[in-house]
């Protein structure tokens, strides 16, 4: 769960990054940092679901995974959507997406050290 953990936090580094420029005016990140994001994200997602499929996990780690997998089609569908289309990033969406990973991090973090 920590592996998953470090790349789902190096994804929000990311994450953060981008809402910060289309917050600063920029209608769309550069392309390499969004998918560099969301392959991050990606991996952090699919050790997590590999660790809760062979090793199990706590039920909050499981609630994160799921709670990540939304937010991970939401990030997939703003990137189709938006980015893939050369359209600005709405906000709402990009924040809703943020605060979704965010809690989603906030139980992983929680289950790991209540495992410690």
């Amino acid at each position: 769960m920590t592996v998953a953990a470090v790349f789902l936090a190096l994804a929000a580094l990311g994450g953060l990054t981008m809402v910060i420029m289309r917050l600063k005016g920029t209608p769309l990140p550069p392309t390499g940092l969004a998918l560099a994001h969301g392959g991050i994200a990606a991996i952090g997602v699919i050790i997590l679901a590999y660790t809760a499929a062979t090793a199990g996990i706590p039920q909050l780690a499981l609630i994160a995974l799921g709670i990540f997998v939304v937010a991970a089609l939401g990030g997939l569908a703003i990137f189709v959507l938006y980015h893939a289309k050369n359209r600005p990033l709405p906000v709402p969406l990009i924040l809703g997406h943020g605060i979704i990973a965010i809690v989603g991090f906030v139980l992983l973090v929680l289950a790991i050290y209540q495992g410690a």
